[in-house]
């Protein structure tokens, strides 16, 4: 990632470990997954107000981030995200700090935007698809959160 969205990570992300009982995986967990949220929304190169909002709504409400945080998070992500050259960087902190759950749920959270609009783009989908890899889940995990985003999706617009 690029160095202020890494600056913003390293100053509010704290390593989960044994020995620090003070870590909230919880908020380490929120503040990483806004970011590829961001990149997922972008995946398409067309962020439209439902991804846009998928997006501020999963970073702060979902999450229970401050408004200070969020507006942080987001603008640090919007301004510097057609730089970023990898998610190599993000990634291995999420997959060495944070649970196999914890993880699908990133997934999870992912779809959720990638679905925002009501289509999945074939961009989108690799972008969920290559950070599923970087996390070491698997093709099942990836099948699996795809599947329950898009079935609750087609239940939200049956009502």
């Amino acid at each position: 990632m690029l160095k202020a969205i890494r600056q913003f990570f390293d100053t509010h992300l704290q390593p989960v470990s044994a020995g620090n009982n003070s870590a909230d995986p919880g908020h380490a967990l929120r503040l990483a997954t806004a970011a590829l949220l961001i990149e997922t929304s972008r995946a398409d190169f067309d962020v439209n107000a439902h991804e846009r909002a998928g997006v501020v709504d999963a970073v702060q409400r979902i999450f229970g981030l401050t408004e200070q945080e969020t507006t942080e998070l987001v603008g640090l992500a919007e301004k510097e995200a057609d730089d970023a050259t990898s998610l190599y960087q993000f990634t291995s902190l999420i997959d060495r700090h944070f649970s196999v759950e914890q993880k699908r749920h990133v997934l999870e959270m992912m779809w959720r935007v990638a679905f925002a609009d009501t289509h999945k783009d074939k961009h989108e989908e690799h972008l969920v698809r290559k950070v599923t890899d970087l996390l070491h889940l698997t093709d099942v995990d990836f099948a699996r959160t795809r599947h329950k985003v898009a079935q609750q999706n087609m239940a939200d617009e049956g009502q």
